[in-house]
């Protein structure tokens, strides 16, 4: 593809997803000539496909490295550039809100439909990327729970990593979800954002943002975010600020990781939240046991059936769902069953926190606030209530608002761990002799004598393997356990609450 081609297709792609009009083309053009140091230019008579975005702006990636515009050809550098040229085409933020605001007239999803479908136009969700993603559902005990394999957060490359050492921090802007990286060129610690844009929310009283997550770890996945920095707390502000949210978009969920270490997010320094368009299997969880609130006449409660500790609130007052869950959650906070191992703290560290959920039904406000206690001890030194050590292979990292859902995110390694293991199975070979797959070895022989394997199946055998292992994972992860003495524990903190 010659340049002054990818240049026009470029133009015409923004005009076809209405991020520029065209009485903008001569305009748009010329800013884009100047971005690529391009002294010449005649639009091509015949234009062809121009919505192969990814080939497009890789045409433009590969001109700048070769004309010594990029510092390096890597995935990094990439994202930059091309970021860059992408923010040209992206309208104001100012043009953004008053877009939104005048399809939310509509409706909710009106708008919300229009704003995700901008994310993905303007290039900052990488659908192209997402789409590399692996999906598959298994059925358990628990309902069908969801497992991906993510593939589409770029790995970083060592060259960039070394660069990245050495370059300065500015600390600005000071986090990933900080409002200042609307429009912000990036560098690499911090991505690009020229082509970001946010949306201003009122929840519960105070200045929040809406925007979509990059990496799509499902339909519509949104973060809502504090306008100010400062860390991850759940308190009762943030249960009164979920009612809001989901009043405000009565078709989204939202969540909240924890805000302890081990059992919450990635990021603790900024308050968040996530949601979205999408039914989890927890949602679709039943009540296992009801509990009657009698302070709370309007609340209809229950114990979900579910591998984690939930208990779920429902009324049309939404006002009483934030009082009940506060009082659960300080009770929580301070409550210790030597028993059941529970203790608030030890040591002087506080270990009891909850992973709330907020959603509608109908006219009904729901929340699920799910019990976490983050213990750890010598046989477990990355929590007692954290996957095991014998999952590792398939899932080490921290159980998130996501997972807690159903939603397994698996790291990227196992597609290609995966793949060798069934090539290294159906040659007849032993597991445990290659080193790139010998810590699958113990995990694989505990269920190599239940198939006969073949070329046909073993990619679902082991697609239903995973699942299961995410799904003792999410037992692991489980304060009180799905069986009569776990119950029973839980029900001792229940009949505490006193409410």
């Amino acid at each position: 593809m010659k340049m002054n081609e990818a240049v026009a297709k470029l133009v015409q792609y923004s005009q076809n997803h209405s991020l520029t009009e065209s009485e903008d083309e001569t305009y748009i053009t010329n800013t884009l000539l100047a971005a690529l140091n391009l002294q010449t230019y005649e639009k091509p008579v015949v234009l062809g496909d121009c919505e192969n975005l990814e080939e497009i702006l890789d045409t433009l990636c590969d001109y700048a490295w070769e004309h010594g515009m990029m510092e390096g050809n890597t995935a990094a550098y990439r994202d930059l550039f091309d970021t860059m040229l992408m923010g040209i085409l992206t309208p104001r933020p100012s043009q953004v809100i008053s877009a939104f605001k005048e399809k939310y007239q509509q409706s909710p999803e009106t708008a919300t439909d229009w704003y995700y479908d901008f994310s993905r136009a303007t290039n900052y969700i990488r659908t192209y990327r997402v789409k590399k993603d692996l999906k598959w559902v298994v059925p358990s005990a628990y309902g069908d729970i969801d497992i991906t394999i993510n593939l589409s957060k770029p790995e970083k490359d060592p060259k960039a990593i070394a660069a990245a050492k050495s370059a300065p921090q500015t600390g600005y802007p000071k986090c990933a979800l900080c409002p200042e990286n609307e429009g912000f060129a990036g560098n690499l610690h911090m991505a690009a954002r020229q082509n970001h844009r946010i949306l201003p929310l009122q929840l519960n009283g105070e200045a929040w943002f809406l925007q979509y997550s990059p990496y799509v770890y499902y339909n519509e996945h949104c973060i809502v975010f504090a306008g100010e920095h400062r860390p991850m707390k759940i308190e009762r502000g943030t249960f009164a600020r979920m009612m809001d949210f989901v009043t405000l978009f009565p078709h989204y969920f939202v969540g909240s990781n924890a805000d302890l270490p081990n059992v919450g997010g990635s990021i603790l320094s900024h308050d968040h939240m996530q949601g979205g368009h999408y039914t989890f299997a927890m949602e679709r969880a039943p009540i296992e046991k009801e509990i009657v609130f009698e302070s709370y006449p309007n609340v209809k409660a229950g114990i979900v059936h579910w591998p984690m500790s939930v208990i779920r609130l429902q009324s049309e007052k939404s006002a009483d769902l934030v009082d009940l869950a506060d009082k659960i959650l300080t009770a929580w906070r301070g409550y210790t069953d030597a028993y059941a191992f529970i203790y608030a703290e030890t040591d002087g560290e506080i270990h009891n926190t909850i992973t709330p959920i907020a959603r509608r039904r109908g006219t009904l406000y729901e929340i699920d606030l799910v019990l976490r206690n983050n213990i750890t001890t010598e046989e477990h030194p990355l929590g007692v209530y954290h996957p095991h050590k014998q999952y590792h292979n398939i899932k080490k990292e921290n159980i998130g608002l996501i997972e807690v859902m159903g939603l397994a995110v698996l790291p990227a390694r196992l597609k290609q761990e995966m793949r060798l293991l069934a090539d290294t199975v159906l040659a007849g070979k032993c597991v445990a002799d290659v080193p790139e797959i010998a810590h699958h070895a113990e995990w694989f022989a505990a269920f190599v004598d239940a198939y006969t394997f073949t070329e046909e199946n073993i990619t679902d055998i082991l697609h239903k393997e995973i699942g299961k292992t995410f799904v003792h994972v999410l037992e692991d992860a489980g304060v009180y356990k799905c069986d009569e003495a776990g119950r029973a524990a839980m029900m001792r903190f229940v009949n505490a609450l006193h409410l």
